[in-house]
């Protein structure tokens, strides 16, 4: 039986942290199972999925520490068990874009949180654009369960868009099973 641990880092970056984190895996004979690693301003960023036997995880866990502090990285780890995927009859990829507006994320999310639906992934960008005005861009990816009306869910978010003054942009993926 496979044990799992979740690992989030975040320091200031610079070369050959990825590498520290795949070799730590590697050493401790674990797998790494998803990862995402992403730079905000000069912070570096990692979120990661490993699996392992109870005692290769639990080797992780006792040298996890120490890279840190070599790394100067914070860290948080956690011990959790593997997603159990589930069907949903579609996926919506959605883009919202226009001029950056404080509390947008805010709204989309609680429209979702309101319609109980599943956000899958969120990547949002605020920045200027050509002639230096605050512009802002949300991407979400949204699994759809069976009881919900593709439609009528299309139509509200289009709704959303207009009411908070974002273009927004839908393309539907049909019979998506999440991992």
């Amino acid at each position: 039986m496979s044990n799992h641990l979740v690992i989030t880092a975040l320091g200031a970056d610079r070369p050959g942290i990825v590498s520290k984190f795949a070799r730590l895996a590697s050493e401790c004979d674990c797998d790494i199972v998803d990862s995402r690693m992403a730079l905000f301003g000069n912070e570096f960023t990692l979120i990661m999925m490993l699996s392992g036997s109870w005692a290769s995880i639990t080797k992780v866990e006792t040298s996890l520490p120490s890279l840190s502090v070599e790394l100067e990285l914070m860290t948080v780890m956690k011990r959790t068990s593997k997603h159990t995927p589930q069907n949903y009859i579609s996926r919506l990829e959605v883009t919202f874009s226009g001029s950056n507006q404080r509390g947008t994320m805010k709204k989309i999310t609680q429209f979702l949180a309101d319609r109980s639906l599943d956000l899958a992934a969120v990547r949002s960008h605020a920045d200027e654009d050509d002639q230096g005005d605050p512009s802002q861009n949300v991407f979400l990816t949204i699994n759809v369960p069976e009881k919900v009306d593709l439609e009528k869910l299309e139509n509200s978010i289009n709704e959303l868009a207009e009411e908070i003054s974002l273009n927004c942009h839908i393309k539907r993926m049909q019979g998506i099973t999440t991992q």
